[in-house]
């Protein structure tokens, strides 16, 4: 009698297939099950402010003459796209979540292997660095404020190359540089805390055996650690630069939009609180929402995780 293995290269038989599928198929209910009634809960209390929202774009509608309300159609949406001052809010809002992104990335990924190899005060480190993401942001804005200040900051007395009265907030570079390091030292936390989670499903086998193959760190962090965060690192950029995109917070207490810093939310703000401008507001904030969806599916469609293979399904 005998019997037959199938090779160690061979595919997965159909009936693995099937069984995986299955699996796939029963956890997507139970997901879409448990999502269900938040979902219901956020649909019920966000649509109709969309609907009005996008209603409300099409309308020529002002507070200080809510009797001239008439409909426009498409006009404030091409006054906004033919408009210098979208196109250069809409450069600042990029180069400040490009900017932010990158070094919270850099800079999140290094607390995470910190976090992770650590053995001794592990509670303690951890503690310490998630610190300033437990701050509210209007806080930590004020305080790099303060710090960035030409006359009270440190910031001057800390680097040598800096007069000690330089302005940071006198022209449109050094003020987003401010921002943006408000906005990393904020948040960058957070990135560390799902690139640490990351980390967590990286195979420690898969690192030993490249180790006794004579790998290096260097070797062994991009052809087996970052390969196997892909989805991990999907998820942090996705959810940050969605964030950052968004930013309006540090704009708003650091500059108040002064010296050309004004974000898309800000002159969205700007629009319907201090103008009174209901339905050019209402367009930028469905063109804020529409780039919103725009950034998270070119980031997905960057990255091309298998979802599924990286739960271990594939």
């Amino acid at each position: 009698m005998s019997t037959t293995t199938a090779p160690a290269g061979a595919p997965a038989s159909r009936k693995d297939k099937a069984k995986a599928s299955d699996r796939a198929v029963a956890e997507n209910r139970l997901g879409l099950k448990l999502v269900l009634p938040a979902l219901v809960v956020m649909l019920f209390v966000t649509a109709f402010p969309m609907l009005q929202a996008l209603w409300l774009s099409l309308s020529n509608y002002a507070l200080t003459a809510p009797d001239d309300r008439s409909f426009v159609g498409a006009q404030n949406y091409v006054t906004a796209l033919t408009d210098p001052l979208f196109w250069r809010t809409m450069l600042v809002t990029v180069a400040i979540m490009v900017v932010t992104v990158f070094f919270e990335l850099v800079i999140g990924f290094v607390f995470a292997l910190v976090m992770h190899r650590v053995i001794f005060a592990r509670g303690i480190i951890r503690t310490s660095i998630l610190i300033p993401y437990g701050i509210i942001t209007v806080v930590s804005g004020f305080a790099w404020q303060f710090a960035f200040s030409g006359t009270n900051g440190f910031v001057n007395a800390w680097l040598p190359f800096v007069e000690d009265n330089f302005n940071w907030f006198g022209e449109q570079f050094p003020a987003l540089v401010a921002i943006c390091v408000s906005e990393i030292w904020k948040t960058t936390p957070f990135m560390s805390l799902l690139l640490l989670a990351g980390l967590a499903q990286v195979s420690e086998d898969m690192v030993e055996a490249a180790k006794v193959d004579g790998a290096t760190w260097w070797q062994r962090l991009w052809r087996v650690i970052l390969p196997n965060m892909r989805a991990a690192i999907m998820v942090a950029i996705l959810f940050r630069a969605l964030d950052a995109f968004r930013i309006f917070d540090n704009i708003f207490v650091m500059t108040n939009g002064a010296v050309n810093t004004e974000s898309v939310s800000f002159l969205t703000y700007r629009q319907v609180i201090e103008q009174f401008q209901i339905g050019m507001g209402s367009a930028l904030s469905v063109l804020l929402f529409l780039s919103v969806l725009i950034i998270a599916f070119g980031i997905v469609k960057l990255f091309r995780v298998d979802l599924a293979q990286a739960r271990g399904e594939g």
